[in-house]
């Protein structure tokens, strides 16, 4: 059996159902691709299989596909081959295995660009969020895209407008790896006013669909392509989204993969920061403002630690509680006597007259004519 012809067939089994074919996903699983492509034309398939293929399984359209993925310079990434992303695709076989038909693993990949799906996918983060962004969703995008990609982790996004576009823009202007995942052939320049965006991620980075070359985008597709989103990172960022949306359904997916979820607070007012802070409030995703949170949360243990922040030093940091006290009863102008002190602070007077010498020595107050002053810090 050569790889040429298990290419071949698993480039027919992608035209002949619509993603995410389960059933047949675990036809091939059993079978093997070859044999599952030809039992597919032949019609002898289980039920369910049939129920996903009748419909285009007597046009085999393999070699045209490959022909035309080429012309586009893309290629098909088969399970078979070296760079096969399986450890992050291996969330939607357990998925299927449960039950979850949403969550067919793919057949194979139709892929632009030159990076190594394997290689890249190591260490990837999902950034998802409203085609409708305000400049503050499409300012944290970027930032974190760049941010990521600056600190070696690959940006998966779905190219769309929004967040995915500036997502996509931030990598790019790091000079990072970034990859696009479409609804759509991959030699399909969709949204149309993102052409220059794709063919810039396919010269660096990846552009990945399920659906062979020429493909339309439709609406049912987006949808689907979403657990792909989801499924080749390690975490999935949302960073603005409505009630309902595309990146709330991905955030679904990502926790129901077991992946890690995360979301940006936004102003309360803001309808694009509903789906976000909604999904807060429910506690299915962890509040994420930074990158170096990101790779915390996503990172390998121990290694992606966020270092603490510094907080800014007081100089009464240390003092005692009846120092403090003592501190606080003097003013900056005039000066009180130890009796005075004592009375405005209640610590006992023979304590006073200690510690006022001690917060001289610190720089903290002052013996005048007319007492003790405290002096600004």
């Amino acid at each position: 059996m050569t790889i040429d012809a298990v290419r071949a067939a698993r480039a027919y089994l992608l035209g002949v159902a619509e993603p995410p074919a389960a059933a047949l996903s675990m036809f091939v699983e059993a079978l093997g691709p070859v044999q599952a492509a030809a039992r597919v034309k032949a019609g002898e398939v289980p039920d369910a299989v049939r129920d996903e293929t009748s419909a285009r399984s007597a046009r085999d359209r393999a070699e045209a596909d490959l022909e035309n993925a080429a012309a586009a310079g893309a290629r098909l990434v088969i399970p078979e081959d070296q760079e096969w992303p399986g450890w992050p695709l291996l969330a939607l076989h357990h998925a299927c295995g449960r039950g979850l038909r949403w969550a067919g693993p793919p057949l194979a990949l139709w892929v632009r660009g030159p990076v190594a799906l394997d290689d890249a996918l190591q260490r990837a983060v999902s950034v998802i969020g409203a085609r409708a962004a305000t400049s503050y969703g499409e300012h944290v995008a970027t930032e974190f895209g760049y941010g990521l990609a600056e600190a070696g982790a690959t940006v998966v996004a779905g190219a769309a407008y929004g967040i995915d576009g500036a997502a996509h823009r931030g990598a790019l202007g790091a000079e990072g790896a970034t990859i696009a995942v479409l609804g759509c052939g991959v030699d399909v320049r969709y949204p149309a006013a993102h052409s220059r965006l794709l063919d810039r991620i396919a010269d660096t980075g990846a552009v990945i669909s399920e659906y062979p070359p020429g493909t339309p985008p439709a609406k049912h597709r987006f949808l689907v392509r979403n657990r792909l989103i989801a499924a080749l990172s390690a975490g999935t960022v949302v960073v603005e989204a409505g009630v309902r949306s595309g990146a709330r359904n991905t955030a679904s997916t990502a926790a129901a993969l077991g992946k890690v979820v995360l979301a940006v607070p936004g102003p309360i007012g803001s309808a694009m920061s509903l789906g976000c802070h909604e999904l807060l409030r429910l506690g299915a995703a962890t509040v994420v403002c930074s990158v170096p949170e990101i790779l915390e949360a996503v990172g390998q243990v121990g290694a992606d630690l966020v270092a603490p922040r510094e907080k800014p030093r007081r100089s009464t940091d240390g003092l005692g509680d009846q120092a403090l006290r003592v501190h606080e009863a003097l003013k900056t102008r005039g000066g009180l006597s130890p009796e005075q002190v004592s009375s405005a602070s209640g610590v006992p007077l023979s304590r006073v007259r200690a510690l006022l010498p001690e917060l001289e020595l610190t720089g903290l107050a002052a013996r005048g004519e007319e007492g003790w002053r405290r002096l600004r810090s």
